[in-house]
């Protein structure tokens, strides 16, 4: 069976890496590709297999069976070899990347490292954003380096979307949390009103958002109190009750921490005062 293959590296610059995450290369495969390694890299690299099967071994492990759709890590000094199954090959899209942005979206959950065979339920929108790299690069864009390097930013969410363990449960659970967020309730009682043990309540959170679930709530009432400063009059101790707090002190030492400064300094500073 023949195979395809299209693919561009790149060399951002210093500047551009402060950005957070840099993309080194991109690329599009189909058919019967020829078997990758073993090799390791230095930097990190998606490879997202939308149709097919075949193996992937990692970190020197006996070869594992891979079926499409299959998202592949290949994380920097470990050891990776992988390849489609002869006679029928596999379609895949890779996005080479680096940057000191790559170890907070793996302390979210957004790259798994421990876990680099990740089952999706979907790739539509990771080829769609693949798709404007590979467009950026054909063209010779002038913003080249910083079009693509935002493009990792939007391809780790959308990994993160397309994972098989968010379920329509997962998410009917955090769209309860969010609808329900300015409660004064605690976690224990959000779990109560879900109708799920407290331990599973906060491993889903985790799986799903990378936080706890307090911070998960803290994100959003916080939120909530900054449109609620700059767009009301209330004061301090109104606003820290509508997004669930009775102790405005209280509220006014989490903002503080949050945010970096206090709600009125906040409200000051975003009404030109």
């Amino acid at each position: 069976m023949p195979h395809s293959q299209w693919m561009r590296y790149f060399s951002p610059t210093v500047q551009h890496r402060r950005l957070g995450l840099v993309c080194l290369g991109v690329g599009l495969q189909s058919g019967e590709l020829p078997t990758v390694g073993p090799r390791r890299l230095d930097h990190h690299v998606a490879v997202v297999v939308t149709r097919g099967r075949g193996w992937f071994s990692h970190g020197g492990r006996p070869p594992q069976a891979v079926s499409a759709p299959v998202l592949l890590w290949l994380v920097p000094g470990v050891e990776h070899h992988y390849a489609p199954d002869p006679g029928t090959g596999w379609d895949e899209c890779f996005v080479d990347f680096t940057g000191p942005g790559v170890e907070a979206y793996a302390d979210l959950g957004y790259v798994t490292p421990q876990c680099p065979v990740v089952p999706l339920r979907e790739t539509a929108e990771v080829q769609h954003i693949v798709d404007g790299i590979v467009r950026a690069a054909r063209r010779d864009s002038p913003l080249l380096h910083v079009e693509a390097a935002a493009a990792v930013h939007a391809l780790l969410v959308a990994l993160r979307y397309a994972r098989l363990e968010v379920t329509r449960q997962g998410e009917a659970v955090m769209e309860a949390l969010a609808r329900d967020a300015l409660l004064p309730i605690s976690v224990a009682e959000h779990a109560a009103r879900l109708g799920m043990p407290l331990a599973e309540l906060r491993g889903a959170v985790r799986r799903i958002t990378g936080e706890g679930v307090k911070e998960y709530l803290l994100g959003i009432r916080l939120d909530r109190a900054k449109e609620l400063l700059v767009r009301t009059d209330l004061p301090v101790a109104g606003v820290a009750r509508r997004v669930g707090y009775e102790d405005a002190s209280y509220f006014s030492r989490l903002f503080s921490r949050r945010v970096g400064v206090a709600p009125v300094r906040f409200r000051d500073q975003r009404q030109g005062r």
